[in-house]
């Protein structure tokens, strides 16, 4: 593994955190049902080590993060952190007020924790004002950025403050989020095999041109293998898929053969006459798709043969699931290529939503090396682009 370029939390002496104001910008956009309840707190969860370490320390502590896209200078109680601010005291088992005006600064002990409202309502901070992120980094001796979530936004609370502040550091997730993915693509294992799954190709496009440089096997599912089908020349029938896109998807896999490299399509696949979970699935060679059926996941054939390069990969990376594994009929696919992931001796890192909620579905999270709770970061990460909040800390590893 590479070594870090950026300040990390667990790192900093006892002098650094004793007595100093803590400011962490963590990722706590949590999923809320119809009346404002949290219903999963996976991202609370994941924040905590960083916060409890800073506390054990002797620090005084504030935290900041966004929830939902609100307008600036004009949250409405929708907005609020106070859900989560609630969800975090019980966590912690302590007190957590949430301050919602901290122009004035914040009056803090050592040793007390106060959640400062959704950053996204801070006017200017979308757009990374250097008077805003000046304001938040004067609240603090030390900036902690555990938030890999919104790492490839530069935005105050993310690029800006961490050229301010005094010292700027990555906290732990954000820490192991990077050693992961470096330990999965700059230091992989080989054979490394990537698996891009979703609704579009114009959504993954870089990403699947750049791993085209780099993988020895890229898998495709959803919408996306159906466009890679029909670049093949197999009939779809009525999925989606993306006709304008198909001279990329031919790029792309002529890239991969000329490295000696394979993009694998299926060779079977389940299809419905309408998308309902009580469709009626049927499986059919790919060859044998009719002009009103919907591929909905891939066959129990292709499945197994997916599941099989698992276990001579070295190195996995899997964003997205294979087909619509929300309806039990459509689920075979991307279950078997779970459970094989589980099994492989390989080293295994998985990231974006749809993938960690497929992950729960199956109850395999405890065989996969790393999940990251990220999607356009870790998409981005894998693309090879610079993350600006990254790049922050970067800049001043050694200040």
């Amino acid at each position: 593994m590479t070594t870090a370029r950026f300040h990390k939390l667990t790192e900093l002496d006892a002098a650094q955190l004793d007595g100093k104001r803590v400011l962490i910008r963590a990722d706590l956009n949590v999923p809320q049902d119809a009346a404002g309840a949290i219903t999963d707190d996976s991202r609370i969860r994941a924040a905590l080590a960083g916060i409890r370490h800073a506390l054990a320390a002797g620090a005084a502590v504030m935290v900041t993060s966004h929830l939902g896209r609100p307008a600036e200078g004009a949250l409405t109680a929708r907005d609020s952190l106070a859900p989560v601010a609630a969800r975090l005291a019980e966590l912690l088992q302590r007190p957590v007020p949430l301050r919602r005006n901290w122009g004035g600064g914040i009056a803090l002990a050592p040793g007390q924790l106060v959640m400062l409202e959704n950053c996204r309502g801070n006017p200017g901070e979308k757009d990374n004002d250097p008077a805003l992120a000046r304001a938040m980094a004067a609240l603090c001796d030390v900036y902690v950025n555990d938030a890999f979530g919104s790492a490839h936004r530069a935005e105050a609370s993310t690029e800006g403050v961490a050229r301010y502040a005094p010292l700027a550091c990555a906290g732990p997730l954000m820490a192991a989020e990077l050693d992961a993915l470096t330990l999965a693509l700059a230091d992989a294992r080989r054979p490394l095999v990537a698996i891009v799954a979703g609704s579009k190709v114009s959504t993954k496009l870089t990403v699947l041109d750049a791993l085209a440089d780099k993988v020895d096997l890229l898998i495709v599912g959803g919408g996306i293998a159906n466009t890679f089908l029909l670049a093949q020349g197999k009939p779809i029938g009525a999925s989606l898929a993306e006709p304008a896109l198909l001279p990329e998807a031919r790029r792309i896999m002529a890239k991969m053969a000329a490295r000696g490299a394979s993009v694998p399509l299926p060779l079977d696949v389940v299809c419905a006459k309408r998308f309902a979970a009580d469709a009626a699935a049927s499986v059919k060679d790919v060859d044998a798709v009719a002009a009103d059926d919907l591929i909905l996941d891939i066959g129990p054939d292709s499945a197994l043969a997916l599941a099989r390069a698992m276990q001579t990969a070295g190195t996995i990376v899997w964003n997205g699931p294979l087909g619509v594994f929300e309806f039990p009929a459509f689920a075979g696919g991307t279950r078997v290529l779970a459970r094989a992931i589980a099994e492989s001796p390989a080293f295994s890192i998985a990231g974006g939503g749809d993938t960690v909620a497929a992950i729960n579905a199956f109850g395999i999270g405890d065989r996969i090396d790393y999940i990251s709770t990220a999607g356009g970061a870790f998409l981005e990460f894998l693309e090879g682009k610079t993350l600006p909040a990254v790049a922050a800390l970067e800049r001043r590893f050694g200040a």
